[in-house]
């Protein structure tokens, strides 16, 4: 259906970039990838993750870690997502070594020029490029690892409101720029951070995914961040704690939808999906007897209340029923919660997907024009 897919995030979907760094945030060992053929491979899951069933779906091999990826194993794609990222340089620091969206494009950038070298001077890797899925997830860590963490200093700078704004701008930035400089429309008493968090970022931003060729983007919002076990044991809760949804989760999904829709109007030549997680993840929890789960409110490994309170160590036993449980630790879904959340943002349809799902990407053909 297509050449490849480049995937681009957080632990959702890091398949092992983590494993060979100074980084807090690992899962390359047993009981992660118990249910997964080749064991602990760096998946923070019991299996597969969401893009794993994606690349199933699309016809196309388990996409391999950059960190493992040469040679050949470039041609179908590479995934670039790591435990702790941000779309901001600073979230995650608490991991030590992560890899945030930024350097995360950089690496694309170094993998288009192999993948060039590889191919020839005589290849279409531009127009093989633009026919190519770009899958990005990115914006739970700007809230779990630095909004509301205690040891940042960023709930004093900025409300809720602000902060979204700040996060979706800086993800404008990193998808795609048309023009040299950008104005962002902070308030003027946030200023003087903004510039220290990006001042070198805008004028370099010809480094961006869509002048690097990427045409076919799917854009996953941010899941509920109330119901994960690690936030239901803080708040000693037995049920979702619906205002961190509502105050910091949809109005961030909202503003990447208002982004999305820009997106399509003004670049023609491109095309940006946008998948409702949130929306995917609350209709399992909600209904979950229906998709045969029957634990929503804790882990299937960890510690502590809700087995939130600490997530899954090494060697730890699991639960054996994990095909009863929404979360595999204090953070992430099981192998069936992301089975799942594939073939809807595959084939789904109504509020889920926006304007197109995946199938229907990968099967556009898009008129590009010279910018």
């Amino acid at each position: 259906m297509v050449p490849a897919m480049f995937v681009f995030g957080d632990s959702l979907i890091d398949n092992g970039n983590n494993n060979g760094l100074a980084s807090l945030a690992k899962a390359n060992y047993y009981p992660y990838g118990i249910d997964f053929a080749a064991g602990p491979t760096g998946r923070f899951s019991n299996g597969y993750t969401i893009v794993d069933g994606i690349a199933d779906l699309l016809g196309l091999p388990l996409i391999p870690a950059h960190s493992e990826a040469s040679g050949d194993g470039l041609l179908y794609g590479v995934n670039y997502a790591s435990a702790a990222a941000g779309i901001l340089d600073i979230t995650g620091r608490n991991f030590i070594e992560r890899i945030p969206f930024n350097q995360q494009i950089t690496n694309f950038q170094s993998s288009l020029d192999q993948i060039t070298a590889n191919l020839g001077a005589a290849a279409d890797v531009a127009g093989a490029i633009a026919d190519c899925i770009f899958y990005v997830g990115m914006g739970s860590n700007d809230y779990l690892n630095n909004y509301l963490m205690p040891n940042y200093n960023t709930r004093n700078i900025y409300n809720s409101d602000q902060f979204s704004t700040l996060l979706v701008q800086q993800y404008t930035l990193q998808l795609t720029v048309t023009n040299s400089y950008i104005i962002l429309t902070i308030p003027i008493n946030h200023h003087e951070l903004l510039m220290n968090f990006y001042k070198y970022e805008i004028v370099n931003s010809m480094q961006r995914l869509y002048n690097l060729g990427a045409r076919k983007f799917v854009l996953m919002g941010v899941g509920s961040l109330g119901c994960i076990p690690s936030i239901l044991a803080q708040n000693m809760l037995n049920q979702c704690a619906a205002e961190v949804d509502q105050d910091l989760v949809l109005p961030f999904n909202s503003k990447v939808k208002k982004m999305v829709n820009g997106f399509n109007s003004n670049l023609p030549a491109a095309k940006f999906t946008y998948i409702d997680s949130y929306k995917m993840i609350m209709d399992i929890i909600n209904n979950h007897e229906n998709y045969g789960f029957k634990v929503i409110n804790s882990g299937c490994c960890g510690i502590g209340r809700n087995r939130g309170q600490i997530t899954c160590l090494p060697f730890q036993t699991p639960c054996p029923n994990r095909d009863e449980y929404v979360f595999w630790d204090a953070f992430h879904p099981t192998e069936k919660v992301n089975v799942i959340l594939a073939m809807r943002a595959f084939n789904g349809s109504g509020g889920i997907v926006y304007p197109i799902n995946i199938e229907q990407l990968a099967d556009l053909k898009l008129v590009q024009t010279s910018d």
